[in-house]
């Protein structure tokens, strides 16, 4: 009997972990899948496609984001002149902010996120579902579940995973305090 119960521990020793990681990995996703909703349905009660805010903590970094039924791309990058997107931003024009830093920001400052689905990041897809992106310091981080694909072990898949959900969290805060401060 001892030879059995020990291979059942050494299999429970190995399944454990593999149960720890998966739940890890849904507690990451649901980090940006909870803002991204929040940021999506304020938006539609406030009848916006667009949204802007400066970065908080910092003078010359702003973000940005526009919305489509299946899609929010928000961009966070710094500014050269950062009085005219705080001067569009008095105007309401998110738009404006949004191409602005979209297009003449200080290019290795620019975080982008193409989040399909309007759903937050998730580390896993399904094949055949569509799968988002992030773009900062020239890499392009693809969520596509193939990390072989990107040259990554999955440890370094996940890591970057749990970076950008975090960095993409803090952008969807900053534009649901600037949507709670607009009338």
């Amino acid at each position: 009997m001892k030879p059995l119960s020990r291979r059942i521990r050494r299999a429970v020793m190995m399944v454990v972990p593999l149960v720890i990681v998966a739940g890890l990995a849904e507690a990451q996703e649901a980090k940006s899948v909870a803002l991204a909703k929040q940021l999506v349905d304020l938006l539609n009660q406030k009848k916006l496609d667009s949204i802007a805010a400066p970065k908080p903590g910092a003078k010359d970094e702003f973000v940005g984001a526009l919305v489509f039924p299946t899609q929010l791309l928000v961009v966070s990058a710094r500014y050269s002149v950062p009085v005219l997107l705080t001067e569009k931003l008095g105007q309401k024009d998110y738009r404006g902010v949004y191409i602005d830093l979209n297009s003449a920001s200080v290019p290795e400052s620019k975080v982008f996120v193409d989040d399909l689905g309007a759903n937050g990041l998730k580390a896993k897809r399904e094949e055949g579902e569509p799968f988002d992106s992030i773009d900062s310091g020239g890499k392009t981080l693809r969520l596509d579940s193939d990390w072989k694909k990107q040259k990554m072990s999955e440890d370094e898949y996940m890591k970057a995973f749990a970076d950008a959900d975090a960095m993409y969290s803090a952008m969807l805060s900053a534009l649901i305090a600037e949507l709670k401060k607009t009338s």
